[in-house]
């Protein structure tokens, strides 16, 4: 016990917590995975895409004429061509203010996490629903969700950096739980346009939060062994 908690004190609860978020993120995925394996789909899956559709009518999205237009504007946060504009973005400020190691941390953890989610999808190869109709044209596999997976390793990233740099507690939970909804809703986005299954999104942020967790984690053990610093 005393060897315990001896270990408990040398360790910082924030490296802690990570890897929590990291062994729970891995769970979860291997969990969702054999969902997305069954031959057919889980029916908590139908039930939560139908709940976003008219009674009957599985071509009709629930809600006011503006939100199916509002969620493809959510939906577009978690692009390609929208993530890779704000990690470019984000890398060359990080250049600029003579932090290289640091933004070369941001590229290839977000690189990294992309192939990943390329490597998944392939490997897994679930078709996107067909029990409503799609809202936004989609054409690769369905699990896990890349929108959703990525934009939770983007924007957690950038805000765990964020974070760091903003004064006061208050300020940093803000900034990081903007990117925590931020993520939320590029999912919600998606499973409501009907181009992937609850169990894609879900999948997506368990592996899109364990992959920012597992860099973080990486970047502070860096930094304790007295690499270049990076702050992330």
């Amino acid at each position: 016990m005393n060897g315990i908690a001896a270990v408990l004190k040398r360790v910082e609860f924030p490296m802690l917590l990570a890897g929590i978020i990291v062994a729970g993120g891995m769970w979860g995925f291997l969990e969702l995975m054999e969902v997305a394996r069954d031959a057919s789909p889980h029916s908590l899956d139908s039930e939560i895409l139908l709940y976003f559709r008219v009674a009957g009518h599985p071509d009709m999205p629930i809600g006011p004429a503006w939100l199916q237009g509002a969620m493809r504007d959510i939906t577009a946060l978690g692009s390609a061509s929208v993530l890779t504009l704000i990690t470019a973005a984000a890398a060359i400020y990080l250049f600029l203010i003579k932090r290289p190691a640091t933004a070369l941390f941001v590229i290839a953890s977000i690189a990294s996490g992309q192939m990943l989610s390329s490597l998944l999808k392939a490997g897994i190869d679930r078709p996107r629903p067909e029990l409503v109709t799609h809202l936004a044209q989609e054409t690769s596999l369905s699990f896990p969700s890349g929108h959703a997976m990525i934009s939770a390793l983007v924007f957690l990233t950038l805000g765990a950096l964020v974070s760091r740099v903003v004064h006061g507690r208050t300020t940093k939970i803000y900034v990081l739980s903007l990117a925590v909804v931020i993520t939320l809703l590029v999912g919600v986005s998606r499973i409501y346009l009907g181009v992937h299954w609850p169990s894609d999104v879900l999948a997506g942020w368990c592996a899109g939060f364990a992959w920012a967790m597992l860099w973080w984690l990486a970047a502070r053990l860096l930094q304790r062994r007295g690499e270049p610093e990076i702050d992330e």
